[in-house]
């Protein structure tokens, strides 16, 4: 399949070559030049096992990769889960259900994506014939960065950086990332928040001086990032696997559509709901949950995407985003696939902070998604209560999913089936899980932890508790403008 820029200025390129690249040319993101019908696949997925469902959903784009290779690369990165679902989706409530996936090596959705990457990289830059040493790049606000190291972290033929907020990750997600193993692996924090990282490392990506300077070390860059079509297409997966389980278990009737919510940020997390409903996916609305940093429920309400607000660092870090990457490719969508429009908006929003859609895009957006959002109170309070009515402990993230659910339903009385996608387990923010449910607080993450288990039962996992003997590696806490610097001097390490 080919792949175009929502830019328009790069020329089409396979499925190999813009995941190797990770970010076009042009710096638009790639998008398929089409989406595949899987729509008459959906029966046949009801029978099969995670690893089989992700082959066929995301080897419907990737036409190039070996099919039994990439199966088998499924298998390996999916027997990585607990109890080798990398999916579970877990009833609370007649016609509500949570799909965890939060059960990899690092505890968060992320994994789903980028236990998977590293063989989609290496196996598209072969065949895009690329001979040069990869140096990965990857601003994270909490769980991109660990899941890439885990996933690259002494990979032949492959660096990574990953670079952070310096106060803009919990605890947990901080420690995982600073004492992460390897000896391909580089970790700077960066002064500032989310969007500050992200500028930096979209900066670096676009410097044709630096690009040359890597050149002649051996060295190209690609993403671990979901502006990298291959983080996404993984993610895609989920939806589909989700909706076979309703099927497989009796839940609904084939082509029934069924509700997601996703807690969102960087919006690629729901993008690949809404490539899933392109593809065929039974699905009537698509619920955009939002923290305090509120731009998408703005921009859902409005039509103006605005940047220039108060930034807020909450409970929720990995939500702590204003500037929300993924969205690029949904108004490519809905503009008609206008790249000269989509690149004049994001000139706009890279020049003022700020852009709009018409009423027109507008309406059309509203008819598939719905967006809400809420505040550090409202998500303890939606902790605490849907732990007192089903047993459940959700972290802050799900918790904010929940109660745009709750909003929604309320809002327009829609019984059909709704799934929430959970993205992080609660013992990587346990302080604030603990408080939201007791009211106490305890500052220690790993006291905190223990005393959660101890108010719910729900056991630790073994990643969080072989953290506290691990001691951090990566203490360096670097500008923003040093950041292409840091690259350099990284990459010219041998």
């Amino acid at each position: 399949m080919q792949f175009i820029s929502t830019r328009g200025k790069s020329s089409a390129a396979n499925a190999a070559e813009a995941i190797s690249k990770g970010i076009a040319d042009d710096g638009g993101l790639f998008v398929p030049v089409s989406f595949p019908d899987l729509s008459e696949k959906l029966a046949d997925m009801a029978d099969m096992n995670y690893a089989d469902r992700a082959a066929l959903v995301i080897g419907s784009f990737l036409t190039e990769y070996d099919k039994r290779e990439l199966s088998s690369a499924c298998v390996k990165a999916y027997g990585q889960f607990e109890d080798g679902d990398a999916a579970p989706l877990v009833k609370t409530d007649d016609g509500m259900f949570i799909l965890e996936l939060f059960h990899g090596p690092t505890l968060a959705f992320k994994d789903i994506a980028l236990t998977l990457l590293p063989y989609l990289l290496r196996a598209g830059s072969d065949i895009y014939g690329v001979k040069e040493e990869i140096l990965i790049l990857t601003a994270t606000s909490g769980d991109t960065g660990k899941a890439a190291l885990e996933g690259f972290k002494d990979r032949e033929g492959v660096k990574i950086m990953v670079f952070y907020p310096s106060e803009g990750v919990s605890d947990m997600q901080k420690l995982q990332m600073s004492t992460q193993e390897g000896k391909n692996v580089r970790v700077l924090a960066v002064s500032g928040n989310f969007d500050d990282c992200q500028t930096a490392v979209k900066k670096a990506f676009a410097d044709a001086e630096l690009k040359a300077a890597l050149k002649k070390e051996g060295v190209v860059t690609s993403s671990a990032n979901s502006i990298n079509f291959g983080r996404l297409v993984p993610q895609i997966a989920y939806y589909f696997s989700s909706y076979a389980d309703l099927l497989s278990s009796g839940e609904i009737a084939a082509g029934e559509k069924v509700n997601f919510v996703v807690p969102t940020g960087n919006f690629g997390n729901i993008l690949a709901g809404y490539y899933a409903k392109r593809m065929g996916l039974p699905v009537n609305k698509l619920i955009c949950a939002s923290n305090s940093n509120n731009v998408l429920t703005e921009f859902f309400g409005t039509g103006t995407y605005n940047a220039r607000r108060k930034f807020y660092k909450t409970m929720s870090p990995s939500m702590d985003i204003l500037i929300s990457s993924n969205l690029e490719r949904l108004i490519f969508e809905f503009s008609g696939r206008d790249s000269e429009l989509t690149e004049k908006r994001m000139a706009e929003l890279r020049e003022k902070g700020v852009y709009s859609v018409s009423e027109q895009e507008l309406g059309a957006m509203k008819e598939i998604f719905y967006a809400d959002c809420c505040g550090e109170e409202e998500c303890l309070d939606s902790i605490s209560e849907f732990f007192e009515e089903y047993g459940y402990v959700a972290d802050p993230h799900t918790a904010v999913a929940v109660n745009a659910m709750y909003k929604y339903k309320e809002r327009y009385k829609d019984d059909r089936c709704c799934i929430v996608v959970s993205t992080a387990s609660p013992y990587k923010f346990p302080s604030s899980v603990y408080f939201a449910l007791t009211g106490k607080e305890e500052a220690d993450a790993f006291r905190a932890a223990d005393m959660l288990y101890k108010h719910t039962a729900y056991p630790v996992p073994q990643q969080i508790l072989s953290l506290k003997k691990k001691t951090p590696r990566f203490t360096e806490v670097i500008s923003g403008k040093d950041v292409e610097k840091a690259v350099l001097s990284f990459a010219a390490e041998k």
